[in-house]
């Protein structure tokens, strides 16, 4: 840190009584000056030889024939800064740093010691020492900034501000090859750190990794993680957090993945319990909507705003996020087919990344008890179907929500699974799934179809239907050993591959007082019933209770068929 030092007269100042402050001289004092908590008894001729404002007060006093103390209350710098300018009016031996710098100088300014009072006055010192060192080095720059915030109004006007938030872009410009400066700046109050950046920003001169990583040590430091407060104490905060969350967007640059999802969405989830302004939301939303592909699931269970009551966690925060993922248009080049064969590929790419993202979403929310339905459901339903590789983990996430919301009637559990399609689950998903008890059985049906159709498809339909296993169909034999006509009913084992047509009919029966809602089209015909049924058989679990139940149900409705005839 550079130091100025003026004036040869070792100091004689000294203090009396606690709060009475003079100068050891062989001239009795004649100047009362109250500043502060402090009086200062002082001689007229070295002050109003140097201060137009003393020249002033003392002629008026001796205008008014009154001989009293003069009270500067409201010098910049107080005590201290009055006492430097005071000893330099004296020739006493000043030191001077970018510590006290912007104090003296604002009293010097005060109290009008400029060239019009007298020639190598304090003012015109100090205008030097603050081009010719402070300006030209990083951390009296700096330090000198910070001191300004105490004289913010008069800083302004005498321009002190302005050409260190100059300096100080200037020398982040002249050595933008890494962000070393990031951690410096981040000590600054939010107006200057803003004003500083934004000098930056005009310029164009530093790389944007380096603008947005010092963005976000800046704002990572004064803003609360969420997950470490509570919101009462961010309301608490709200006035000095919300200006801070709209300067450090507004300083965001445009390009897509400037920043980070991680740090988008934590000031998103700030916003939301802040209750933020709708287009500081939006312009966020916006931004993680870029490059959705990007966001960890984990970041996107954003807490709902304050006073909702619905589910907790904002789902239609991540909906407008997928919404405008998928209005994101790449533009293709007709002069060259290459490149847009190569952004359409990338684009898919990023379709099938952020379906897992929402998938992995979905799964997280899905435990939430408060989360309704409809709302799961539309999520879901807004991935597009070609993004989805696979539906295993849309399977979880329904699983999930059916676990953790027992209370479902079946009408509800059907519409749910309607966003299923099981013919992109895998086989494991299918095993799962087809000892599920708690999906609709239509589903389960559909599984097993999924699943006999895929072993069919590996095998180029070159090998039959797998034989039943033996516990299989001493399972099914047991089963059946109550019914009079076993041959007759179109399920002995001999004759699983072409049911009869009065038992399909039954079956359908059945099915219909299961699922009393079930749409036509999910109907059960001709040959697929066995064909399902010898393809839960095929899977690895062999989930007898599956079978069970179809078999149950099926002789359940045979004896009320049964019981009805005879009557």
């Amino acid at each position: 840190m550079k130091f100025m030092k003026l004036g040869t007269r070792p100091d004689s100042f000294f203090t009396t009584s606690g709060s009475i402050r003079s100068v050891t001289s062989e001239v009795p004092v004649d100047l009362k000056i109250h500043v502060d908590d402090c009086l200062f008894y002082l001689h007229k001729f070295p002050l109003l030889s140097k201060c137009l404002l003393l020249q002033k007060l003392c002629s008026e006093q001796k205008a008014t024939s009154e001989s009293s103390v003069i009270y500067l209350g409201d010098i910049p710098g107080g005590a201290e800064a009055f006492e430097t300018c005071s000893k330099f009016c004296y020739g006493i031996a000043i030191t001077l740093s970018a510590v006290n710098f912007v104090a003296v100088r604002c009293a010097a300014e005060f109290l009008g010691m400029t060239e019009a009072a007298d020639r190598g006055n304090l003012v015109g010192k100090l205008d030097s020492f603050f081009d010719f060192c402070v300006l030209r080095r990083w951390k009296d720059a700096l330090v000198a900034l910070q001191s300004t915030t105490a004289h913010s109004s008069l800083c302004d006007v005498l321009g002190i501000t302005a050409r260190c938030v100059a300096a100080l872009a200037a020398a982040i410009v002249a050595h933008n090859s890494s962000s070393w400066w990031a951690e410096d700046i981040s000590e600054l109050g939010m107006e200057h750190h803003w004003r500083i950046l934004a000098a930056v920003k005009s310029t164009d001169g530093v790389p944007s990794k380096f603008f947005v990583e010092a963005l976000q040590i800046y704002a990572m430091r004064w803003l609360p993680k969420v997950e470490a407060c509570n919101c009462r104490e961010i309301e608490m905060k709200d006035e000095l957090l919300l200006p801070l969350m709209e300067k450090t967007v507004s300083l965001l640059p445009d390009e897509k993945g400037a920043a980070s999802c991680s740090f988008l969405l934590h000031l998103l989830k700030l916003a939301n319990l802040l209750n933020a302004s709708a287009s500081l939301r939006t312009e966020l939303i916006r931004r993680v909507g870029l490059q959705l592909e990007e966001a960890p699931a984990d970041d996107l269970l954003i807490p709902s705003m304050p006073g909702s009551n619905d589910s907790s966690y904002d789902i239609g925060v991540v909906l407008a996020m997928l919404d405008e993922f998928l209005l994101q248009s790449q533009p293709l080049s007709p002069s060259s087919e290459k490149l847009a064969r190569n952004r359409t590929r990338c684009r898919s790419m990023e379709e099938l990344r952020v379906a897992k993202i929402i998938d992995s979403y979905l799964q997280k929310i899905a435990s939430d008890k408060n989360l309704p339905m409809e709302k799961l459901i539309t999520i879901a339903e807004a991935v597009p179907d070609s993004a989805r590789a696979d539906h295993d983990d849309l399977y979880r996430a329904i699983d999930i929500y059916l676990r953790a919301h027992p209370d479902l009637d079946k009408c509800a559990r059907k519409q749910l699974c309607r966003v299923l399609d099981c013919k992109k689950l895998s086989v494991e998903a299918c095993a799962q799934a087809a000892q599920n008890e708690l999906l609709p059985l239509r589903v389960v049906v559909q599984v097993l179809f999924s699943e006999h159709s895929r072993a069919a498809a590996t095998s180029g339909g070159s090998r039959a239907v797998p034989e039943l296993p033996g516990n299989i169909k001493a399972l099914l034999a047991k089963t059946m050993a109550g019914d009079e006509t076993p041959a007759g009913d179109g399920w002995s084992i001999s004759r699983l591959k072409c049911p009869t047509t009065t038992k399909l009919e039954t079956l359908r029966m059945k099915l219909e007082e299961d699922e009393d809602d079930m749409d036509d089209d999910y109907l059960i015909t001709g040959d697929a019933l066995a064909v399902r049924l010898k393809a839960l058989c095929s899977l690895r679990k062999k989930p007898k209770r599956m079978i069970s139940r179809l078999l149950a149900m099926n002789r359940s409705a045979s004896e009320r068929r049964f019981s009805k005839s005879s009557l």
